[in-house]
């Protein structure tokens, strides 16, 4: 089921900061940018992220947009994830796949309940503007693309 052209699910999840992350919230002061990973584990999430840690500062900053960069794992793998690959902003913990079963959905793995993975822009108004579900585990958007995609109004300039 396609999230695109429909409100976001919203969710409340704790951060590696020690903090709460409600999507509603972080849509009232703009766009969001959802991104719901497989887990600590997986080589692929952690390239995507560092393509959206490289761009965070630049969307918040430029743009006012966050990145919520959603990990199913639980908060302590989180929070080593982050420090092992240095990023700069918060990942939100989904140990139990809630989050991602209502986004790109959930598969069982030998590393148990995982999120597939899946890209959201998330618009001012909490519609979606934007979705990409990987069909395989390297099938990612990467961070300059969609700060190109929201600086061109929600536009695919590559299209075509």
């Amino acid at each position: 089921m396609s999230l695109q052209g429909t409100e976001a699910p919203d969710f409340t999840l704790e951060r590696t900061a020690g903090d709460d992350v409600t999507l509603s919230e972080t849509l009232e002061t703009g766009p969001a940018v959802v991104l719901i990973n497989r887990g600590t584990w997986c080589s692929f999430c952690a390239e995507q992220l560092q393509t959206f840690d490289q761009v965070a500062y630049d969307l918040w900053f430029n743009d006012g947009v966050d990145v919520v960069p959603v990990v199913t794992s639980d908060l302590g793998d989180a929070v080593e994830m982050r420090d092992r690959f240095d990023f700069d902003f918060q990942l939100a913990a989904d140990p139990e796949g809630e989050v991602a079963a209502r986004y790109s959905g959930t598969e069982e793995t030998s590393h148990g309940v995982t999120g597939i993975a899946g890209t959201y822009v998330v618009g001012e108004g909490g519609v979606v503007q934007y979705e990409q579900v990987a069909d395989h585990p390297a099938d990612r958007t990467y961070g300059n693309w969609v700060r190109y995609f929201i600086r061109n109004e929600y536009e695919d300039v590559f299209e075509s």
